[in-house]
């Protein structure tokens, strides 16, 4: 299992408008920039986006590099006026400490 990264298109009422795929990565890394990540929503004329990739190793805890993306996201997303509503790391139940398999930054108040 490789690490995969999307980017969800919103409307302004928060309506999925499309979802791409940005980039596949490696078994524990994947390279996400603002620009891969913001031009289908400028294409897709979407006024907010949901970011999610998933741990190929279950554990959906975010790394520090998912934590600097996430800030850049969210400020590039200022600067353009789209919203990053969230990033969501997907991992598996049996893999996260928490038993939930999922981390959310909006959930975690870090978005």
């Amino acid at each position: 299992v490789q690490e995969q990264f999307y980017v969800i298109l919103l409307t302004r009422k928060n309506r999925a408008l499309g979802r791409c795929q940005i980039t596949i990565g490696t078994l524990t890394a994947t390279l996400v920039s603002p620009s891969l990540v913001f031009k289908p929503a400028i294409l897709g004329n979407a006024a907010a986006i949901i970011v999610a990739h998933n741990h190929p190793s279950g554990d959906p805890a975010p790394s520090s590099a998912d934590m600097q993306i996430t800030r850049v996201l969210n400020e590039a997303g200022r600067i353009m006026d789209i919203a990053v509503l969230d990033h969501v790391i997907v991992g598996t139940p049996e893999a996260d400490p928490t038993g939930q398999g999922w981390y959310s930054f909006r959930q975690a108040g870090l978005l």
